[in-house]
């Protein structure tokens, strides 16, 4: 075998092995986006089942995001405008730096006096890589 033919072939072998990453490296994005994607769904209707919750997105703020462990975590805000105790039930999500969803997480800020803040933990449910930002996709006041 002739020294450019070696060279074909070992570049023919490379490719090879570099179109079957690029397969491998799609279908785990694939596999991402799809458990995102259910991730997502469940925050909904978790959401969803809150009865008599108002819309309440002025009074919740998401707090810059760390890491505790391996998960990402921030910190959410809930200031209670109104002269009665609430409960906040929040759907937070973590976005990479393009917008992409990465993840959703709801949890429940509970007995927030009137005029008062209290703060809770919005924790991701794997490992995100990345500078994950965190939004309030959805607060509701019960």
């Amino acid at each position: 075998m002739g020294r450019t033919t070696g060279i074909a072939l070992a570049a023919t072998a490379l490719l090879s092995t570099l179109t079957g990453c690029d397969a491998a490296t799609d279908k785990a994005g694939e596999i991402v986006s799809s458990a995102t994607a259910a991730v997502a769904s469940a925050a909904q209707e978790k959401m969803n089942e809150v009865k008599d919750g108002v819309n309440a997105g002025g009074d919740v703020s998401a707090g810059p995001t760390s890491t505790d462990g391996d998960r990402t975590v921030s910190t959410i805000t809930a200031t209670n405008p109104k002269d009665k105790t609430a409960d906040y039930t929040v759907m937070v999500n973590f976005r990479d730096s393009d917008g992409n969803l990465l993840d959703a997480v709801v949890l429940t800020i509970d007995g927030v006096e009137p005029g008062k803040s209290k703060t809770g933990t919005a924790r991701s449910n794997r490992t995100l890589s990345g500078d994950p930002k965190a939004e309030i996709a959805q607060a509701l006041r019960h």
